[in-house]
């Protein structure tokens, strides 16, 4: 058997996916005709099982995603070997009387027939209805909506954000709630597929799964299979179908800890990346590209109140210049040459924006923890190097734009933890009475570690050995939601008593505040 890993493999499946670009911006031009003349599928299965989605809203634009599997479980998903139409409406109503757009695209099977319809020439701030179409089937109705216009005033911004959702710890109760709230948008942290097996039970959920799940991806068959169980939960397909999403991703959509820099992409790493595009309701411009990459970060604009840019913390990163996981610190962590946690140019493209920026908050979405996190006291210097505490550099080089850009509000909000985090973020946190520059909100897991206490008690002796951390909750399960107008930003830690039920009900744990121009949250 050929390893995933074996050069003559590797070559062949990215001359694949170079091949993909191009087809791909071919399934973007218009077709004659509409999907009732597509071919008849097997046994006339529904092919609308993954649901729908919308993503990356703009002014005047928004991306709208789906996947034609009506047998999710199988290498082709149960869909021809060929391309196919498929039909799509964007309207004013949610009973689609009053149309505004619509027509027909190519769903290829170089993409596992997934579609990324990227509408244009829509009105701001305002929202949109969609639908799918295949011969007679059609999907669900989805409600998206566009951003403010680009200098528009301060308005107001409602949003959750969410991470690392083990499907086999437990049901997606959280996303249930989230789906009731008044929400603008979803950002995603990461984390939204584990890499490993399947057992028969389902885990935590105590349902059976099939036996192709078993072994833990490691090609692009199986990778589709994965995003195809996840996205089996109705609260996930809910909640994307309510909002449009942006969409990051941490290490576990490939390995735990991984360091993208740090080695080639090999056959696994590029399936991998493949799979998380056809899965994501994301551009033409994170189609993956002839090496295996593809380009994830970006900025959104909500008018002239919140500038969002979402970091990839995974692709570009260097090995940890001072040791894996946990480890102390060291001198190397301090020189920009030793290690990186962004790669040049989106460390580039990041600080400029921030020095560019007119917003009034200023939102950092990065998948792990920037604040320091001492783990020995303040006389010692073991730290969790798989966060920003293993770069400190490329920290430093953010918290001294925020200050000499007087960048206004910044504010960042994370995941990866499975806890969560209230924190004042300090310009160098080797100086701990350097200012506080910045507010970080880290939210826990939707699912992942189920019920457990596990880092309560890991990290909970910690915490007053570092006097930045305003709270810690190390074992609920749960989201965030943040509403945001000009004067401030409030955030509520939304948790679930257990992930045992779909139905179990998040309330508000927790309640922080921040004010205009002044860094650091209050609680309420």
């Amino acid at each position: 058997m050929i390893s995933p890993n074996n050069p003559l493999r590797r070559r062949g499946f990215l001359a694949g996916v170079g091949a993909v670009a191009g087809l791909a911006a071919f399934s973007q031009v218009p077709l004659e005709g509409t999907a009732l003349a597509a071919p008849a599928l097997r046994g006339g299965a529904y092919p609308f099982t993954l649901g729908i989605a919308s993503g990356d809203p703009t002014p005047d634009g928004v991306v709208l995603w789906t996947r034609l599997a009506p047998d999710p479980f199988s290498p082709d998903g149960g869909m021809p070997t060929s391309a196919v139409p498929v039909d799509w409406q964007l309207a004013l109503d949610e009973n689609m009387n009053k149309v505004v757009r619509r027509g027909t695209v190519s769903a290829l099977p170089e993409l596992a027939h997934s579609v990324h319809v990227e509408v244009d020439g829509l009105e701001p701030e305002r929202h949109y209805y969609y639908r799918f179409r295949y011969r007679g089937d059609v999907s669900e109705v989805g409600r998206t909506r566009t951003a403010p216009p680009e200098h528009g005033g301060p308005g107001s911004l409602s949003f959750a954000f969410a991470s690392c959702q083990d499907w086999t710890h437990g049901y997606y109760a959280a996303y249930r709630s989230m789906a009731e709230e008044d929400l603008d948008l979803v950002v995603h942290l990461g984390d939204y597929v584990y890499e490993y097996g399947v057992p028969a039970d389902g885990g935590l959920r105590e349902t059976p799964t099939p036996e192709v799940l078993r072994d833990g991806p490691r090609d692009l068959d199986r990778w589709r299979m994965q995003y195809a169980l996840y996205k089996s939960d109705p609260d996930l397909r809910r909640t994307h179908a309510r909002f449009p999403w942006l969409v990051t991703w941490d290490d576990h959509e490939v390995a735990n800890d991984y360091a993208g820099a740090y080695g080639p992409i090999d056959a696994n790493r590029a399936a991998a990346y493949k799979a998380w595009y056809e899965h994501q309701p994301v551009s033409r411009r994170s189609l993956p590209r002839p090496d295996g990459s593809l380009l994830l970060h970006g900025r959104t604009n909500w008018g002239r109140l919140a500038q969002i840019d979402l970091l990839d913390t995974r692709q570009y990163r260097s090995a940890p210049p001072c040791g894996w996981g946990e480890a102390p610190a060291c001198a190397a962590g301090d020189d920009p040459t030793k290690g990186t946690m962004l790669g040049a140019a989106q460390e580039r493209w990041l600080l400029d924006g921030l020095r560019a920026s007119k917003a009034r908050w200023n939102v950092i979405a990065t998948s792990v923890m920037m604040a320091r996190l001492h783990h020995d006291g303040p006389t010692g210097d073991i730290i969790w190097h798989d966060a920003w505490d293993g770069y400190p550099a490329s920290r430093r080089a953010i918290t001294d734009t925020f200050v000499s850009a007087k960048v206004r509000n910044p504010i960042l909000v994370a995941g990866d933890w499975h806890s969560t985090f209230v924190n004042d973020i300090h310009q160098d946190f080797d100086r701990p009475d350097s200012p506080v520059v910045a507010t970080e909100f880290v939210g826990t897991s939707i699912t992942t570690n189920g019920d457990d206490e596990v880092y309560g008690p890991y990290y909970g002796p910690m915490i007053k050995w570092n006097p930045h951390i305003k709270f810690f909750d190390g074992d609920r399960r749960g989201y965030v939601t943040c509403q945001v107008d000009r004067h401030r930003w409030r955030t509520d830690l939304r948790m679930v008593p257990t992930v045992s039920r779909p139905d179990a009900a998040a309330t508000t744990f927790a309640s922080f505040v921040v004010e205009d121009r002044r860094p650091g949250a209050i609680r309420l």
